[in-house]
């Protein structure tokens, strides 16, 4: 009985991480269809940007639940490592891990907390000064401003080499990740090739496109 409250209780934690990873997705294509502006009109991007930051639905409602799904995301990954291990405590020494699975799938937790604490430097690079600006220094709205801190942020070769690798590690955390939730949830149907297709698309072109956003800005500014 133990066993099987606890195997059930797994199950659901699982499925739990796996539906939350969707909060993920939305994030990172909300925030990707709007930065990819900044590299073909600046105009659009100052307009978008002041619209996200100023629309109390967005900005008090949407964006609170999508953050809060994120972190959801990642804590249950590291609940669930964490019980793995534990569920193991002797390790495979005879276990060719390199045969049996790919290095994204035996580093999920790794991958996993460099891409949480890229979004703690995301939440640090623009939330927090678009916090301070607006609520503590109560500066006036200025549509324009978007751009040019958008641009500033990436002349830091640094910086910029950063973003470029955590970019690079949520690709692979999202390649073996959307697979890995389907197993998960138990989604296997005619739909469930095209929706792996769509991951493994989605794990490619979002990550290397915000890549693309940060070198374009860091070589253009």
């Amino acid at each position: 009985m133990a066993k099987s409250a606890l195997l059930k209780s797994s199950i659901a934690k699982k499925v739990a991480m796996a539906l939350s990873g969707i909060f993920l997705m939305l994030f990172l294509a909300q925030h990707f269809f709007i930065n990819m502006t900044s590299v073909f009109s600046p105009d659009t991007f100052n307009s978008l940007s002041h619209f996200m930051g100023n629309n109390g639905l967005v900005q008090f409602v949407i964006q609170p639940i999508l953050i809060i799904g994120v972190v959801f995301h990642f804590i249950m990954g590291f609940v669930l490592d964490f019980q793995n291990r534990k569920a193991r405590p002797i390790s495979y020494v005879k276990n060719n891990g390199a045969a049996n699975s790919s290095w994204a799938s035996r580093n999920m937790i790794i991958t996993g907390m460099v891409v949480l604490a890229f979004l703690g430097l995301h939440f640090y690079d623009f939330w927090v000064p678009e916090m301070v600006y607006k609520y503590v220094q109560v500066n006036p709205l200025d549509e324009t401003r978007y751009f040019h801190e958008l641009a500033e942020k990436f002349e830091s070769p640094v910086r910029t080499a950063l973003y470029s690798l955590s970019f690079l590690l949520l690709s692979l955390h999202l390649w073996h990740g959307f697979s890995s939730s389907f197993q998960s949830v138990g989604f296997n149907n005619k739909y469930s090739r095209s929706l792996k297709g769509f991951g493994y698309a989605f794990a490619i072109v979002i990550p290397f496109g915000f890549i693309f956003i940060a070198l374009f800005h860091h070589f253009n500014h």
